[in-house]
């Protein structure tokens, strides 16, 4: 099944809907957000993406990322997202926005407007498979020491959040 994604100029205004792998193809600039997840410890829920995934198979990342479909806000679109994901509900709140642009040496661009939600949870995972490998939950302090130790195991945006924007992630 096609997925479509919407597009956006440089002020985050729709522009259309796009099939996802043509905008990875194209690095047309799109919306996305990511998810930061908490527990009652203030440590990370970081996943190790899928090894099937398109791009950046197998590396650490935040909770979750994904994009907003047509019909949905953003908050929906996260919501939907961390279960899907992780197998887990909880509430979610938008914090900041950055932009970023890479190509993959497979070729494909992220090109993302992305919209960062942080949220808390301590219960049980219920990771889907065909998204992610693994998860581990891990201090403030050991993410950003392996990221600096590391940094090939982490994706592009996981690592540029942490590098740029710690403080707004941290401050749960």
């Amino acid at each position: 099944m096609k997925e479509f994604i919407i597009c956006v100029d440089e002020n985050d205004k729709k522009i259309g809907v796009e099939e996802k792998i043509k905008v990875h193809k194209e690095g047309i600039l799109h919306r996305a957000f990511s998810i930061f997840i908490f527990n009652d410890k203030k440590e990370l829920l970081l996943q190790r993406r899928a090894l099937e995934k398109y791009h950046s198979p197998g590396l650490w990342t935040n909770t979750c990322c994904s994009h907003q479909r047509e019909n949905e806000t953003l908050k929906e679109a996260a919501l939907r997202r961390i279960e899907e994901e992780m197998g887990f509900k909880c509430e979610l709140n938008e914090s900041f926005v950055f932009s970023y642009k890479v190509r993959f040496d497979d070729g494909l661009i992220e090109n993302e407007i992305d919209h960062v939600f942080i949220g808390t949870y301590t219960g049980k995972i219920f990771i889907n498979k065909d998204e992610v490998k693994e998860y581990k939950w891990i201090t403030i302090e050991e993410v950003i020491k392996d990221i600096e130790l590391n940094p090939q195991k982490y994706t592009y945006w996981f690592k540029d959040i942490i590098n740029k924007y710690a403080e707004n992630i941290f401050a749960v």
